[in-house]
């Protein structure tokens, strides 16, 4: 997939995200895929679809292994301007034949599912982009039935998402600023993650949704480097939902007070700044 952008939760949401500004703030995202992209072993032959794409990093890379051979990557995203980045960033390579990009809300996948399908999709791959696709509750099923009824029997879903205690520092900063100012229930509300363990993982895919088979999962404790933007970037771009849930007049002090207390508690010895992000992976077969 490609910069693993956070997608918008759905298509009236206004649009967050710029590549410059997602550069800025989290490029490290798709530098650190690397074991997610050796589980999803990608092929000349496959057909892989990229679900929460981003703005074209890794696209990139796997569109050059596909033009080696007969297979084809489709990247989703819904955010339009993600979207056109990695149009022009695999048109720039010169590998746009072999890459096509959609804007679409991951949870529209189900809508989708006998289109895509049609395409023969034998890979589906999706990296930081799930905690943000899974935030509604009610369309979790549904997410997971769509990618399953999306590939053909015995393809492979190779995904990476924010786990269980996933920035757990910047998301008690955020609550609890934001809590102050429009009570802890809204601001929960607001809160645009959802971060999963191994158990609840196997438990929709294999139990609720079924048609899968999860064949390898871990949860591991990742501690990133922030990027040039620093923590006030991060805050920006990820927390966007929280700060435009108040009041004008109050999204500049609440800005302030939460990067202040971040960049005590992420403060590195040597200087910079680090997040304590936690990673869920898997490998699951569709059965």
């Amino acid at each position: 997939m490609a910069s693993s952008a956070p997608a918008p939760g759905n298509k009236e949401e206004k649009d967050h995200w710029t590549t410059e500004a997602y550069q800025n703030a989290a490029s490290f995202v798709p530098k650190l895929a690397t074991k997610i992209v050796q589980w999803l072993d990608p092929q000349k032959d496959d057909r892989i679809l990229d679900i929460g794409c981003g703005d074209g990093v890794l696209d990139i890379e796997f569109a050059e292994i596909v033009s080696q051979g007969q297979g084809h990557l489709h990247g989703v995203d819904s955010s339009p301007a993600l979207v056109q980045a990695a149009q022009k960033a695999t048109r720039e390579k010169g590998v746009e034949g072999k890459a096509t990009f959609e804007v679409l809300d991951a949870n529209e996948l189900i809508s989708k599912a006998g289109e895509l399908q049609s395409q023969r999709f034998n890979k589906a791959f999706s990296n930081a982009a799930m905690h943000w696709i899974l935030r509604p509750a009610e369309k979790r099923e549904g997410f997971f039935r769509g990618v399953r009824e999306a590939l053909a029997p015995g393809a492979v879903f190779a995904f990476e998402m924010g786990g269980l205690g996933n920035v757990s520092e910047i998301r008690a900063a955020l609550l609890m600023a934001a809590g102050r100012r429009i009570g802890l229930d809204r601001a929960q509300a607001v809160d645009p993650w959802f971060f999963p363990d191994e158990v609840w993982i196997r438990d929709i895919m294999e139990q609720q949704v079924g048609g899968w088979r999860v064949d390898r999962i871990e949860r591991e404790w990742r501690p990133t480097t922030a990027d040039v933007g620093g923590v006030v970037a991060w805050v920006r771009i990820m927390a966007a939902q929280f700060i435009e849930a108040l009041p004008e007049a109050e999204r500049e002090s609440f800005v302030k007070e939460v990067v202040d207390v971040l960049e005590i508690v992420c403060a590195k010895p040597g200087g910079g700044f680090m997040y304590s992000y936690v990673r869920l992976r898997v490998l699951a077969t569709r059965i």
